[in-house]
């Protein structure tokens, strides 16, 4: 096992491509284990694009690429801007409720933080927002899109740990609205410290409301029909996704009328490319995850970690540590693809539900992709908003406390999560 983390890491250090050197790694172990044939290292490549439940992250990635081109996301953006535009501090509040809606479409934390920073950026800079705060709470804010359903994280996570995606969709919902209240409260406080004034002098009308609601309203009627499609057995989470591509072509051509072939091949285009990197992730992995299996890599730290102590609490405490440092050098696909193996023996033999440990684990992991030294959307939203990662960082302090605040929360009262599955699925 060594061998295999060693050769990892040090390509990883040395700058290979993280899809590569996990697959070199589970290469090198192989070829350095005498029981192993090497054909194991081709079955479990192609193995890995043989999972029906994974065909659904190609099929959701499409989907919310197609919403984009209908026109959805300024939709969302105008709704955004009635809901909050009398709050202090309105452009950021418009990003919490941007990512909280965006959640139901995009299912990407990295590309909500992206998005937002490219739309509501430069009108932030305009208002008097220092950079680094604008691409804090542009990044920071996206992490709502990781929790509210459909999540590409929970897929991976319940594909790999055999954990129910309905009931992970499902779990999500009440601790995403719950972040989006607490990070409302954080930008609230920190926007009446620094004078950030609201855009409108006084609160929307009903009507406006009503009217920016009916003109939003297939975009926010989607989580809730693949919840209950799933709920009902209408289809399964891979045909939820086939499903959502299919509703998300039928609004841009028939609804918003706004996708043409070039914006549909341009879309399928952009498609292939974010598919092809996470698929080479996903395939690579299989060499490496069969070498954590072959190893008796999970039952080892499973009874080391009982070993340490048996208090559920603790032990969610420790895990929590090493979800939180291994999301700040490795992409969280990959920690969710490596270590959902490793900790589902650990907290089952404990008792904790996967579901509720599912939603802890992924809140935890995505919170990678904005901590230093590798976070991909810390340096994407820095570049975009023309500030240094240190600045960002600095503005997000508030941020990041709010949002392990809420993972203390989701601890020590699993209900936040379970109560929702429980009361659908029973």
């Amino acid at each position: 096992m060594l061998l295999l983390v060693g050769v990892f890491l040090a390509l990883l250090f040395l700058g290979m491509p993280v899809a590569f050197a996990i697959g070199i790694a589970g290469f090198v172990f192989m070829l350095a284990t005498p029981n192993i044939p090497l054909s194991i290292v081709v079955q479990r490549i192609v193995a890995q694009t043989q999972s029906f439940t994974l065909l659904a992250i190609p099929l959701f990635i499409f989907a919310g690429n197609l919403m984009n081109a209908t026109g959805i996301t300024t939709r969302l953006v105008k709704l955004s801007r009635v809901l909050t535009g009398h709050m202090a501090g309105s452009l950021a509040q418009v990003s919490v409720i941007m990512s909280t809606l965006m959640g139901g479409v995009s299912g990407s934390a990295n590309a909500d933080a992206v998005m937002e920073c490219r739309i509501l950026g430069p009108e932030m800079i305009k208002q008097g927002y220092s950079r680094g705060y604008g691409a804090a709470v542009n990044g920071l804010t996206a992490m709502i899109t990781c929790t509210i359903p459909p999540s590409m994280g929970f897929i991976i996570y319940g594909s790999v740990g055999e954990v129910s995606i309905g009931r992970l969709f499902v779990g999500g919902i009440v601790p995403g609205l719950l972040m989006m209240v607490m990070m409302m409260v954080t930008v609230h406080f920190t926007a009446k410290r620094r004078n950030y004034l609201p855009v409108n002098d006084r609160k929307p009308t009903a009507g406006e409301v009503l009217s920016a609601v009916r003109e939003n309203i297939y975009a926010l009627v989607f989580p809730v029909i693949l919840i209950a499609g799933i709920r009902f057995g209408l289809f399964t989470p891979s045909e939820a996704g086939a499903f959502a591509a299919g509703y998300a072509l039928f609004v841009g051509v028939f609804i918003y009328k706004e996708i043409t072939w070039k914006v549909f091949i341009d879309t399928v285009q952009q498609s292939a490319v974010d598919i092809g990197v996470l698929m080479l992730i996903l395939t690579l992995s299989g060499t490496f995850g069969y070498a954590i299996v072959y190893g008796r890599v999970p039952q080892s730290i499973a009874e080391f970690l009982i070993g340490i102590t048996s208090n559920q609490y603790l032990l969610m405490s420790l895990i929590i540590v090493l979800l939180i440092l291994a999301g700040m050098f490795v992409e969280t696909t990959v920690c969710a693809l490596l270590l959902t193996p490793v900790f589902i023996p650990v907290i089952t033999r404990l008792g904790i539900d996967p579901v509720h440990f599912g939603v802890v684990m992924m809140t935890t992991l995505t919170s990678g992709i904005m901590t230093p030294p590798v976070g991909i959307a810390l340096y994407s939203t820095s570049e975009i908003m023309g500030c240094t990662p240190q600045e960002t960082v600095r503005e997000a302090i508030p941020f990041y406390i709010t949002l392990f605040a809420l993972v203390v929360v989701m601890v020590l009262f699993p209900q936040i999560v379970l109560f929702l599955p429980n009361r659908v699925f029973g």
